[in-house]
């Protein structure tokens, strides 16, 4: 079977970033022995998401370069392990620092550096610098070449953000993410995954974190079988508040054949009556002072 296993570390931070290397290292060689083909971390990793407190100045300097020793470790464990690790960081980056998730493959060679588009500039978040594009890589897996964007954390919130990696060829979209993973959020992923026929990975930070709760998920995008009368679950992993490493088993074949025969994704989309979505004009009722 043409499968991915998709390891979700859903791990609480230690409070620095020496600790967090050491344990992240420490659940990536979890993870290989589980039989992940990739490893994915929750959303700022380095730190913890700890940007909380002010001032900005402090969790600032927190931030690391892309050229960091943290990720030269990863980079190497991938290689050592030959599993692709899907690593987050707090970027130092100019003007301010970015929410950035880095991807390498069994190799360890660097395939993917996304960095966080739709940020939070409601909160703390608006003093982070925003990414500017989303990317698709080609991850090269023991099963052959997957194709693998990401989204993080509240870019999920907009159908845009997926439905711009799957016109990318994705096939595989990695979402790490620290906030509460209630019914809600949970049914944007679920959506964008049925509605762009693509599988969503998402790893959340457990209960023991402040803000966060846990359930990590893995939306395979398969609604519907030939063997079944009505709609399937697209969840094929659900975890529950407490910290683990939990693996999904993604059918990649499957996937690929529903794509090549349902009616969601791009075949029906009439993308010539769309242009008001370029429309940068924004109206009451959603006017907001602190939009960037």
């Amino acid at each position: 079977m043409n499968t991915l296993n998709i390891a979700l570390l859903q791990i609480a931070p230690t409070g620095s970033l020496e600790g967090n290397l050491t344990k992240g290292m420490v659940a990536c060689r979890e993870a290989k022995a589980l039989g992940a083909d990739i490893a994915l971390f929750p959303e700022m990793w380095s730190c913890g998401y700890d940007i909380y407190e002010p001032p900005v100045e402090e969790w600032t300097r927190k931030a690391i370069h892309l050229d960091s020793a943290f990720l030269a470790e990863f980079q190497a464990l991938a290689a050592e392990l030959e599993m692709a690790i899907a690593v987050t960081l707090l970027e130092k980056y100019q003007p301010m620092p970015r929410n950035t998730i880095v991807l390498f493959d069994r190799f360890g060679q660097r395939k993917l550096v996304y960095a966080k588009v739709h940020t939070c500039d409601f909160g703390i978040e608006k003093n982070l610098t925003a990414g500017n594009e989303f990317f698709v890589a080609d991850l090269d897996t023991a099963n052959g070449v997957v194709k693998v964007g990401s989204m993080i954390c509240y870019d999920r919130e907009f159908p845009e953000s997926a439905r711009l990696l799957m016109l990318k060829g994705a096939e595989v979209v990695l979402v790490p993410n620290a906030c509460p993973m209630e019914i809600n959020r949970l049914s944007q992923l679920r959506a964008r995954a049925f509605e762009n026929m693509m599988a969503i990975a998402t790893c959340n930070y457990p209960a023991t974190v402040p803000d966060c709760n846990g359930g990590s998920s893995v939306f395979d995008g398969v609604a519907y079988l030939p063997h079944l009368d009505g709609s399937r679950d697209t969840c094929i992993l659900q975890a529950g508040e407490t910290e683990g490493i939990y693996v999904a088993k993604l059918d990649l074949e499957q996937l690929r054949q529903y794509r090549s025969e349902e009616v969601h994704g791009n075949a029906y989309r009439r993308p010539h009556l769309y242009s008001e979505l370029l429309n940068q004009t924004v109206r009451e009722p959603f006017v907001r002072k602190d939009k960037r």
